[in-house]
């Protein structure tokens, strides 16, 4: 039983004491006087009666009531229930008070109880003031004391017959029990009942109505983070007019809070005066009354709650965490449904009828019944994880809150690791934690409902019906017996406080009322003491928590065989099986990831301990500490999957003997984890361990007591009682025990903890004290006992402890500081363990002084123990590292450094291009880096044992290493931190590499260095190309002996003194711009490369003979100059002949010019020129001024069909501000010269324009538009120029709906609207455009579409930022006119090849937009300049790093997968560059096959406009889609041309800060698209093309570097002697290369190769039909890049040598991965498996083996016998059956010819399909030169006749023995040293010959030869004598070469 009321107060109104206004509470009364013993008298009750202060009124108010809660000092509660009334103020009063009226009104709110309503005037001078009357009590009962104190009032207010003494009396004295569903009746004696009912459990909270009115108030998601803040411990604070509405809110949110109970600040109401309290550091619930609202505005971290607006308010700085999902989402649900019912069948077409909803105090049970669920499932499981630490005198109970986590998989949660840090939770345990105590819902409901609460989860009805179950229980245990509340209390009149009072409330009589208490409390102390009785039982645990989360299994589906390979791994490790154990490792270190593998390693190896003791030998120790280390590596600090746990006892168990005397235990090597400086750690393993050893001491007497158990009790059961049962059995019999026995327990719990507590300083300082104390201070730090030393994070710090350790530091006598500081560090961090978990388990204090004691000894023992293990350690042999690997050398690459132990690591690019391949990893591998003069290499094997015999290899030119940056990584073996380097390559490869740690720092700078060295030598003579083969160290030129006569070389120097002579001259006398010299240029082009040139080494005259107009000494260098690739292929297209200007064919249009023989007018540019007959040599050196870096317009290429011509220049000098001011103040002359400059451009283009055949009989006027420049306005720049913007390519919608055929997108018209197109012959009415814009032409009457439709411009764009060119056809087709009429044919084919042909601009030039500004524009209009956007070369090398980026990431992606991947190639916009360039091309294709020339004068003429001029040529010439065509394609336009390859490579310290711009990969890039569109067109194949991507940045020739022909002379490179043979030596050139290996192998061949004729290629250019090169992707670990040949492992035939001859067959079965082989290698394609085989017969046969070629010949002429007997057969064979369907596949439409479609299909390559379909072969035999120019073959090789003939050489030279090959289809003799040789030595054209006699032998003739073996060749330049072996030889050359000339 307890008081009602524990006292009764009458306070009143009274001044302030220093006169202020406002007044202040006094108490007039108090009953009792005397304050009781066991609750004093709550002080401040008159502060809390009028929370907003004491103010007088000017009018009465009605009586309010509300009750405030106070705290005492020990968190008690004090109830007070206030009832305030209103009486007139006495004169007195009134008369201290009035002066402060005025601001006192202002004070006083509106609409508060003391509110004042400005517009009612008081009654004159009558103010009333407050009285009030409180209760103040320990229980709550409002409901009770509302009525009581009304009773009181009332007897005042109605004057009522009855004594308020006793009243009061019986007030104070009335008692109630407190629970157990009990009611009692009571009366205060004035004839009025009340019923007071308690709840059935004391531990649930009441709550009445103030649940379900604080979510009407504020709504769910409104409470939700209400009560995650409270739980969160956040300060929150509600605001309301109405005090007993804030008092029910804070009561509703602590409701929602049970089984948690609220211990901070909690004070419903809080007063006025105390306002300060809202910044308290604390956490606090705390309500205002909104009058204060402006107060509350500055509080930063309070979350305010408007109880009136129904709105909380969280400051930004303060973050709510969620419940975590899905409990969040499920509770909000399932509060929904209880709030809103309705909300289920508002959607129901024929909803039911309305259902009754529960009342308000109903709602508010269900609404706390979602709650109390949502603990249950939130603490499900929780006393699985409390610790028993103390049993007897008094429990003492700790929650692992880390295992709580982390079986609950909440680890990441921050809302319940909040929680259960918080202080809430820490009370929840400390009360519900205990064993044996009564219970009620809430255990019942987490014991017994988890499973129900799984099963409902998806049935909200379900859920809804639990809720409703347990609401019926909450409203029970608050309403046990709901019929009989009868209340009947007095209550005074309606509007009573209106009434003057006769009196004011009168003064009590303390006498009598103390005289009532006293009886009472006389009569009590006779009565027994009320003992609540509970009924105390076990609290059932529930489920254990590995039952709550089977669910969750699912995600180890495939763990069972993961643990199986554990477990076979540890069993081989015991069994001694290293080398099982070893295959196994990698697979049992990647299970370990995984939570269920782990606990199985640590239960597997504790099988493994005998005695707590378990000796190993060295290997298997090694195993076991890599296996630990592992699992440890993934432990956090908190442990919270009990891992370290596990494996703590193991470390101290597992050991191996050093020496005699000397045992290692495993801790020692496995120290380097965060979790052993966890204090929470240590903390949670000693509770478990302690609780443990509890329970087995209750449990050992059980054992001894078993016969006299009952029968039907097994001991066994006995044994599985968990510790808390075992806790709460002992609990229940503590009060049975006697003191002794009682005594003796507790002594023997505390040695128990004690002992544990020794046990675990000497645990502690294994694993934290370092093997090597030297090392030691870095490793702690890195374990964070450092941090620990600063905030000590225990609760209860002794400061005995401190002074111990002090005392022990400055007393302990160590001389080493070292070793001392860390001894120190440690001995600190046990002591404060120690302290800690003592004291919690109420160790006594000499015991905990004694351990102080202990600890610093315990540490000092363990370090002299350390100092012999690791001195025994050191002499421990080295682990056996895998042997280092050599890697194989190309003949002449050298080491530089020898092999660094590394480890080479994964670099994310497997997963980066969409997913691996599969099977085991490779990488990780163990191995060694090599630095060579050529390679960085990296050989090794995979650290995975699974694939353990493979070598994995990865390297990359050292020239192409791009990006060189330091990383520290994790090594994937022993999880050191380790230095490491990364590579990146331009060539697509990434060395990610960690140094072993016996490779020293030194080591790992001096490669460092080195390869710095490497990739940047000072001088292009130190590259691996230059060095390669010869004597001399790199770096120093060779010093040669003088020549005699004048070689090549001593040629090609005096060349370049002559040239520098003129440029020398020429530069003086006019200062122009002076290209920078080659040693400023920058890097070497990344190719080893030569130029090769045939000159024959007797030094003929060539075919192009010099006239005698040319000076003796410039005749040399011409012959040597016609032999480069530039002049044959100008022979090749009949571009002009070299001539004097005397006999200067006038017939020829243009000529070939020898103007920069000496390189002297432009240094990039080749020593011969084509340009116009017209224009004379020295005004080329004029015309050359206009052009960036003197790269004047000259011809590459004539269409052989509309016999228009290509031309290539630089960018148009910009006008810059410069030239402004110099041209305006400079004199005259000035002036005229720079007018003159431009005039001879214009006379250049002129002569340019009259040179075309076509053109140069006509008027000019046949352009695209004949208007007369009268219509052009004044203000254009260039009067008469016609500029054809290409703009941004969004056709405009308008067209796009109604014009589907012209798809017309916007230009540069400024959206003027077009009138109806005239017809093509009137003039085209002019555009004006704006002043900034160039003036447009009326060039659009080309556009030919309906008049209705406003079309918006010419061509699409080609502008840098068009990424979404959504071009329905090619801009070219469309330039061109070709979608104009009909439907547009398929891939921009003309529909009508004649068709406006005569409209068109004799000449297109291509520009920048920039530039094109200042050219002079055509009088005639014959010709039109087309600017364009292109992008820069940084552009491309910005480009580039991201697409390096995308393909080899260097790192695993944070989302791999292809999307990842393709987003950063999009970012790249490498495919929009190459989108651009095929766009431009097709553009010039289409204008070129339209009759126009081109002029391509883009930047400085050596980037871009090489791209372009090179594509156009490849797509309209089939003859350079050959190998020999892109050979001379590649040696005309990019190196003879001037490419800057070193440059661009970055290949010389000067280019270092440039960077690498891969120019000519993207051109590869662009080639390689167009294979894939057309695939039969091409005889080389793909890999021909990564193989010049390789090799032009790697080095290892010299083709590719310097930047001009100029500068490879410069170092005499360009003719190299032939005389001196350097026999079977290194390849100096990569086209030589090419050869000698397509001797050998058919790998840059195309079986597919069927070209057509006339096939002029457009292929696609959109984005979306490029594709991603595979160069850039794939790659071979296997042996490294497959494109260096010689180092291939198994090229595709072994050498003959090496075949097995004879023998048994072998398996040729082998896995392939698609990252280690290379396929193709691995898995030739049929016909090189054919061939090889036919090989392989051959030699078995003793046949001398033929070269592929010859059989794949041999073979295609059989099938062209077998299928075409009448020349249009069907083809019939596989091989000609696949090509009509994969030609059109591909998007290469077949164009109907004029006669009828003829479709040649034969694969035969030296005939071609005539124009009708009865041509026979004869009628396909053409001129020489057609044949010439149609040659398809694939090799240099078509022999028709060959063998050996002696010849003689020119004059004074012997007869020599050649062999020699005539080649029909080629038309010429070619000759060689001998018949393997894959030089030619020399060509005699058939072409030239005129005569074949026979001969007479001369001076030095071979002696036994007959003389009519010998025979002359008569050419027009010389004689040649030759002479066969016998004389049917001799007849057989004659005939042979006779028929050749017939056939010709």
């Amino acid at each position: 039983m307890a008081r009602l009321a524990d006292y009764f107060v009458l306070v009143a109104f009274g001044p302030h004491p220093r006169g202020s206004g406002e007044g202040q509470g006094q108490i007039l009364q108090r009953f009792p006087e005397k304050d009781w013993e066991d609750n004093p008298f709550p002080q401040g009750i008159e502060l809390f009666c009028q929370p907003s202060g004491w103010q007088l009124c000017p009018e009465r108010n009605p009586p309010t009531f509300f009750v405030a809660v106070l705290t005492d000092i020990n968190s008690e509660r004090h109830y007070c229930a206030c009832l305030t009334f209103w009486e007139p103020v006495e004169p007195m009063q009134e008369a201290a008070c009035s002066e402060d009226t005025a601001e006192r009104e202002e004070a006083v709110d509106e609409g508060g109880q003391v509110g004042l309503s400005p517009t009612a005037p008081a009654p004159a001078g009558q103010l009333f003031a407050p009285k009030t009357l409180v209760l103040v009590s320990r229980l709550d009962h409002a409901e009770v004391f509302r009525n009581s104190l009304g009773l009181i009032y009332a007897i005042h207010v109605e004057g009522l017959n009855v004594c308020l003494e006793n009243v009061v009396g019986n007030l104070l004295t009335c008692t109630v029990p407190l629970a157990g569903g009990s009611q009692r009746t009571i009366s205060l004696g004035a004839g009025d009942r009340q019923v007071i009912q308690t709840p059935l459990a004391d531990s649930l909270p009441v709550s009445r109505c103030s649940v379900a009115l604080l979510f009407r108030q504020l709504g769910i998601t409104n409470v939700l983070s209400l009560f995650c803040a409270a739980l969160t411990e956040h300060k929150v604070l509600f605001l309301s007019r109405s005090y007993q509405r804030l008092s029910d809110a804070c009561r509703g949110l602590l409701a929602l809070l049970f089984p948690l109970r609220y211990s901070f600040t909690y004070v419903p109401i809080l007063p006025a005066q105390l306002l300060e309290v809202l910044s308290t550091p604390t956490p606090f619930i705390i309500g205002v009354h909104a009058a204060f609202q402006a107060e509350t505005q500055e509080l930063l971290d309070v979350i305010v709650a408007d109880l009136d607006g129904g709105t909380v308010t969280v400051p930004e700085c303060v973050h709510i965490p969620p419940l975590p999902e899905p409990l969040q989402s499920q509770t909000h649900s399932v509060l929904s449904m209880v709030l809103d019912p309705e909300l289920e069948l508002a959607d129901l077409a024929f909803p039911p009828p309305t259902t009754s909803t529960s009342s308000l105090k109903m709602q508010d049970k269900e609404l706390r019944a979602v709650f109390l669920r949502l603990f249950a499932q939130l603490l499900q499981g929780y006393r699985w994880c409390l610790h028993v630490v103390r049993v007897h005198p008094e429990p003492v109970i700790r929650f692992h809150k880390a295992a709580f986590l982390g079986q609950r998989g909440l680890l990441e949660d921050d809302f319940l690791m909040k929680v259960l840090e918080g202080m809430a939770f820490a009370g929840f345990v400390s009360e519900r934690g205990v064993p044996y105590r009564p219970t009620d819902l809430f255990d019942e409901l987490v014991a017994h409902e988890v499973a129900r609460m799984r099963a409902d989860e998806n049935h909200p009805q379900r859920v809804l019906r639990h809720v409703q179950e347990l609401a019926e229980q909450l409203y029970k245990n608050e309403n046990p017996y709901p019929a009989v509340a009868m209340h009947k209390v007095q209550r005074p009149g309606e509007a009573s406080h209106l009434r003057r009072a006769p009196r004011p409330f009168p003064r009590l009589d303390e006498g009598t009322v103390q005289w009532i208490v006293d009886q009472a409390a006389a009569k009590m102390q006779g009565a027994p003491p009320a003992v609540k009785a509970e009924r105390r039982t076990t609290v059932p645990s529930g489920p254990p928590m590995t039952a709550i989360l089977e669910r969750c299994g699912g995600l180890q589906a495939n763990s069972a065989r993961r643990l199986e390979v554990v477990r076979n791994c540890i069993s081989y490790v015991f069994e001694g099986k290293m080398l099982e154990a070893k295959k196994l490792l990698p697979a049992v270190l990647r299970a370990l990831k995984g939570r269920a593998a782990r606990r199985c390693l640590a239960q597997e190896l504790h099988l493994h301990v005998q005695q707590n003791r378990a000796v190993l030998d060295h290997q298997q120790f090694d195993f076991v500490v890599r296996m630990m280390n592992c699992c440890l590596q993934d432990c956090t600090s908190l442990d919270e999957h009990g891992i370290a746990a596990a494996l703590l006892p193991l470390v101290t168990a597992f050991c191996r003997k050093l020496s005699p005397g000397v045992t290692q235990f495993a801790y020692s090597c496995v120290q380097e984890h965060v979790v052993w400086s966890t204090p929470q750690f240590w903390e949670a393993m000693f509770y478990g361990d302690v609780q443990t050893h509890i329970r087995a001491l209750y449990l050992e007497p059980a054992e001894d007591r078993a016969p006299s158990q009952e029968v039907g009790e097994a001991p066994s059961q006995e044994d599985e009682r968990s510790a808390l049962d075992v806790a709460s059995e002992q609990r229940r019999l503590w009060p049975t025990m006697s003191r002794e026995k009682q005594q003796e327990l507790v002594q023997k719990e505390e040695s128990t903890v004690f002992s544990q507590a020794i046990h675990y300083a000497n645990r502690m300082s294994y694993l934290l004290l370092p093997l090597d104390s030297s090392k030691s201070r870095l490793l702690r730090e890195r374990a964070g006992l450092g941090d620990l030393e600063s905030a000590s994070n225990s609760l209860v710090t002794n400061s005995m402890a401190g002074s111990v350790a002090e005392s022990y530091d400055t007393e302990s006598g160590f001389e080493d500081a070292e070793t001392c500081d860390v001894a120190g560090a440690v001995v600190r961090f046990i002591n404060r363990f120690v302290d800690k978990v003592c004291t919690e388990s109420g160790v006594t204090s000499d015991h905990l002084k004694g351990l102080h004691v202990m600890v610093p000894d315990i540490v000092q023992m363990h370090i002299e123990t350390l100092e012999a293990v690791h001195r025994e350690s050191k002499r421990l042999p080295p682990i056996q590292k895998p042997k280092l690997l050599r890697p194989r050398l190309l003949p002449g690459e050298e080491c530089v450094l020898d092999g660094l132990r590394v480890c080479l690591l994964p670099d994310g690019r497997e997963e980066g291009a969409g997913g691996s391949g599969g099977g085991p990893a490779l990488l990780p591998a163990e191995g060694a880096v090599f630095l060579t003069t050529y390679r960085v290499i990296f050989t090794g094997m995979p650290t995975d044992p699974l694939v353990g015999e493979q070598v994995v290899v990865r390297s990359f030119p050292v020239a192409a290493l791009t990006k060189e940056k330091r990383i520290s990584v994790q090594t994937p073996v022993d999880q050191l931190l380790q230095d490491g380097l990364q590579l990146r390559s331009c060539t697509f490869q990434l060395l990610k590499m960690a140094f072993d740690e016996e490779v020293g720092s030194d080591s790992a700078e001096l490669f460092r260095k080195q390869l710095h060295k490497l990739r940047y030598p000072p001088d292009i003579r130190g590259t691996f190309a230059f060095t390669l083969g010869s004597a001399h160290p790199p770096g120093r030129p060779p010093r040669t002996t003088k020549d005699k006569g004048p070689s090549l070389r001593t040629l090609s120097r005096n060349l370049v003194k002559n040239a520098k002579k003129t440029i020398g001259r020429q530069y003086v006398t006019r200062k122009k711009y002076n290209p920078p010299s080659w040693e400023h240029r920058g890097q070497p082009p990344p190719e080893d490369q030569e130029d090769e040139i045939s000159v024959s080494e007797e030094l003929e005259p060539s075919t192009l003979t010099p006239s005698s107009a040319l000076k003796p000494s410039d005749r040399m260098t011409m012959s040597s100059l016609v032999e480069r690739a530039c002049c044959r292929d100008y022979q090749r297209l009949g571009l002009g002949t070299l001539s004097s200007s005397l006999s200067r064919a006038k017939s020829e249009p243009f000529r070939v010019s020898p103007v920069n023989r000496m390189y002297a007018i432009c240094r990039s540019y080749p020593g011969l020129l084509i340009v116009p007959q017209s224009v004379q040599d020295n005004a080329l050196q004029r015309v050359s001024r206009c052009y960036r870096q003197n790269r004047f317009p000259v011809v590459c290429w004539r269409s052989g069909r509309s016999k228009a011509v290509l031309l290539r220049s630089g960018g148009l000098h910009g006008k810059g501000v410069v030239g402004l001011f110099k041209t305006q103040n400079a004199p005259s002359p000035g002036q005229s010269q720079a007018d003159s400059s431009s005039l001879e451009q214009e006379k250049y283009l002129q002569a340019v324009v009259s040179s075309m055949p076509r053109y140069a009989d006509t008027s000019g006027r046949n352009t695209l538009s004949g208007f007369s420049s009268a219509h052009m306005g004044s203000h254009a720049p260039s009067p008469r120029a016609r500029v054809t913007t290409l703009s941004n390519p969004m056709a405009a919608s308008a067209s796009r709906r109604t014009a589907p055929r012209a798809l017309l997108p916007r230009t540069a018209l400024q959206g003027s609207c077009r009138p109806p197109l005239p017809c093509p012959g009137s003039p085209a009415p002019s555009l004006e455009a704006g002043p900034s814009q160039p003036q447009v032409s009326g060039a659009l009457a080309l556009l030919g579409c309906s008049p209705g439709v406003s079309s918006a411009g010419k061509w699409g764009s080609v502008r840098a930022s068009g990424r979404t060119s959504g071009l329905g056809t090619d801009v070219g087709s469309r330039l061109a006119g070709r979608d104009l009429l009909g439907p547009p044919q398929a891939n921009g084919a003309p529909s009508d090849p004649g068709f406006l042909r005569p409209q068109r601009a004799a000449l297109y030039i291509i520009g920048d937009k920039a530039q094109l500004k200042g050219v002079r524009p055509d009088p005639l209009q014959q010709w039109e300049l087309v600017p364009i956007e292109v992008f820069e070369a940084r552009q491309v090398k910005a480009s580039f790093k991201k697409l390096l980026k995308a393909c080899v990431p260097g790192c695993a992606a944070a989302e791999p997968g292809p999307p990842s991947f393709l987003r950063s190639l999009e970012d790249s916009e490498w495919l929009t560059q190459i989108h651009k360039l095929l766009q431009v091309s097709v553009l010039v294709v289409e204008l070129l096959d339209s009759g126009s020339s081109v002029l391509v004068s883009l930047e400085d003429g050596w980037d871009i406009t090489t791209q372009v001029v090179s594509l156009v040529q490849l797509l309209s010439d089939p003859f350079y889609r050959t190998l020999e065509g892109f050979r001379l394609l590649v040696e005309k336009e990019w190196l003879s041309f001037g490419h800057r390859f070193s440059h661009r490579g970055a290949h010389t310290p000067a280019g270092q800060s440039s960077g690498f711009t891969p120019v000519f990969l993207q051109f590869l890039d662009c080639v390689h698209q167009v294979h894939l569109q057309f695939p039969m067109e091409f005889e080389f194949s793909q890999f021909y093309l990564k193989f010049l991507g390789y090799h032009h940045v790697s080095r290892r020739f010299r083709t590719f570097l310097l930047d001009s022909d100029y500068e490879r002379i410069e170092l005499g490179l360009l003719y190299e002697e032939k005389g001196e043979r350097r026999g079977q030596l290194a390849c100096r050139s990569v086209w030589e290369y090419v050869d000698r290996l397509s001797k050998r192998t058919p790998v840059f061949y195309n079986y597919m190769y069927a070209p057509e004729d006339t096939e002029v290629l457009r292929p696609y250019s959109n984005v979306s039909n490029l594709k991603v090169w595979d160069f850039y992707t794939e790659e071979t670990l296997a042996e490294g890049p497959p494109y260096d040949w010689e180092l291939a492992q198994g090229p595709p035939e072994p050498p003959e040598e090496e075949r097995p001859d004879g023998g048994a067959p072998q398996s040729r079965r082998r896995v392939v991965w698609p990252c280690y082989d290379s396929c193709p290698r691995a898995q030739p394609d049929a016909i090189s498996r054919l061939l090889e085989e036919l090989q392989r017969l051959e030699t078995e046969l003793g046949r001398p083996p033929e070269r592929w070629k010859d059989t794949w010949d041999r073979v295609k002429a059989a099938q062209r016998l077998e299928f075409r007997p009448d020349g249009h057969g069907t083809p019939g064979s596989l091989l000609m059956s696949s090509v009509p369907h994969h030609r059109r596949s591909l998007g290469v439409y077949l164009q109907e010819g004029p006669v009828g479609s003829t479709l040649s299909l034969s694969l035969d390559s030296d005939q071609s399909s005539g124009s009708t379909a009865s041509s026979s072969r004869q009628a396909a035999r053409r001129s020489t030169s057609t044949l010439y120019s149609q040659f398809q073959t694939a090799e240099s090789e078509n022999r028709s006749y060959e063998g050996t003939l002696y010849k003689k050489g020119a004059f004074m030279k012997p007869w020599k023995a050649r062999w020699f090959v005539l080649d029909k289809t080629k038309h010429q003799l070619r000759y060689y040293d001998h018949r393997v040789d894959t030089e030619c030595k020399g060509v005699i054209d058939l072409a030239e010959v005129e005569a074949v006699a026979p001969g007479t032998p001369t001076m030095g003739a071979p002696k036994t030869v007959d003389e009519k073996a010998f025979f002359d060749v008569k050419t027009t330049r010389r004689v040649y004598n030759f002479c066969a072996q016998d004389v049917p030889s001799a007849q057989q050359w004659v005939d042979r070469i006779q028929s050749c000339l017939s056939d010709a």
